[in-house]
């Protein structure tokens, strides 16, 4: 594995590496030992996988206080996403700033994402099945959100959303937060 530290500290583009034979190829996706030499949180405590039915179907932007936090490591096991991590650290340098990256069950790779970050993504296909672990077992009531086309944040996603929950069309600004101090 490749960690690759993005222009958001803390948040890394993991790139796999995969050994292929007649059979196909393997490839290990997650190691406790690599990630600790990294400094990272284990996400370790709980996984779920996110089932896309059709293209342009957008979630996020979700995140749960950094005070209570969790760390995300998300993966596309079936099909392609733009993943999205926007900085909601009121202290960091970063704050506000995003960075959006294409994961496939084609390049493997995958997005670390720490406590206190954002996350979010649209599907780029059908059919699309997104893998999460987590640093913590879900915890009722503490998630929360940001509005996903907020143009404090100006996120450039590659396609218009087709796709929303009623929740996150109802998600606050980030103004609205009261993160911006």
């Amino acid at each position: 594995m490749e960690f690759c530290e993005t222009k958001i500290p803390g948040v890394f583009e993991i790139r796999s590496q995969s050994h292929s034979d007649q059979r196909g190829h393997f490839t290990r996706t997650f190691c406790a030992q690599e990630f600790a030499a990294q400094g990272l949180e284990l996400p370790v405590a709980q996984m779920a996988i996110s089932h896309n039915i059709k293209r342009a179907t957008l979630r996020g932007l979700h995140y749960i206080p950094a005070e209570y936090g969790e760390a995300k490591l998300v993966r596309c096991i079936r099909g392609r996403i733009f993943d999205v991590a926007v900085d909601l650290r009121p202290q960091a340098n970063t704050f506000g700033h995003w960075i959006g990256l294409e994961l496939s069950v084609s390049n493997q790779n995958a997005l670390y994402i720490p406590k206190g970050v954002a996350h979010g993504f649209i599907t780029l296909a059908d059919d699309t099945d997104v893998a999460y672990q987590f640093s913590e077992a879900h915890r009722p009531g503490l998630d929360e959100g940001v509005l996903w086309n907020d143009p404090d944040l100006a996120i450039e996603w590659p396609i218009a959303p087709q796709v929303l929950s009623d929740r996150d069309i109802a998600l606050p600004s980030l103004r609205q937060t009261g993160l911006m101090g």
